[in-house]
């Protein structure tokens, strides 16, 4: 084995090891407070229930979306993550490689924190407007059905299947948008996570129908977005959930309306 090739061992080592350090206590939180969610609500998640608003309940809020964002997104970055540490390694200029990757997943980190400030403010408007409860869960079937059907009809768009082809291939994106140091880290990071946001936002959105702080929901989303990443079915898999979720949005309506 060549001095490079222990190197970038070692450096995936680090990497992933700091990649569990970050998602093992943010999964922790998530379980512990959705279970005191639908349970005593007496630990974590006792500070949810209030009918109002006010400055200190919206930071929790954002808090609590900029940690799920970090748990249900940082899994299906981690290839694009540890492919730029190995690049960052094997370059002419191979600086703390392992710090320059943790720059990396924090840009792309604070673009999901950006998301997570907007649906705050979104979820504000909505309780604001009784159209969630104050379990933060959907009050009406209408949200429900136009949430699945919104997200149904962006997996047909030109502007998912754009941002998802950057997604699935980080290799590509790695080699077409290089930019040399940590600033050069921390932005091509930044624009990993924009073009995530522009795949997934429409998906992040079906919490509002599920509920925002459902496990199953949190975690269900969580595997589906990695695995929309990983699979080998390309653009008639796209299509075929958007059918299934626009089929759901009219199970709902019917349900409503029976």
């Amino acid at each position: 084995m060549t001095a490079l090739e222990r190197a970038l061992r070692r450096d995936r080592a680090l990497v992933g090891l700091g990649l569990v350090a970050v998602l093992a206590p943010v999964w922790l939180y998530l379980v512990r407070t959705s279970l005191d969610m639908y349970g005593a609500m007496s630990g974590p998640a006792a500070w949810m229930m209030r009918p109002t608003w006010d400055t200190r309940f919206a930071a929790l809020v954002f808090a609590m979306w900029a940690v799920m964002m970090a748990g249900m997104m940082l899994p299906s970055a981690s290839p694009a993550i540890l492919i730029y540490a190995r690049v960052a390694r094997s370059g002419q200029a191979p600086e703390h490689p392992v710090l320059r990757a943790y720059l990396f997943a924090a840009g792309y980190a604070l673009v999901w924190g950006g998301f997570s400030l907007l649906a705050t403010a979104l979820q504000g408007v909505l309780a604001g407007a009784a159209w969630m409860t104050p379990m933060m869960e959907s009050a009406t079937p209408w949200l429900s059905a136009g949430l699945l059907a919104l997200a149904g009809l962006y997996q047909w768009s030109d502007q998912k299947r754009a941002c998802l082809r950057h997604c699935r291939g980080p290799v590509a994106f790695i080699a077409g948008h290089w930019r040399p140091g940590a600033t050069g880290a921390l932005r091509m990071g930044a624009l990993h996570g924009l073009y995530c946001v522009g795949c997934c936002w429409a998906l992040m959105l079906l919490l509002f129908a599920g509920g925002v702080m459902s496990l199953a929901w949190i975690a269900g989303l969580a595997v589906f977005v990695l695995f929309e990443k990983l699979s080998p079915f390309g653009e008639a898999g796209d299509r075929a959930v958007g059918a299934i979720l626009l089929g759901a949005a009219a199970v709902v309506l019917a349900r409503a309306q029976a």
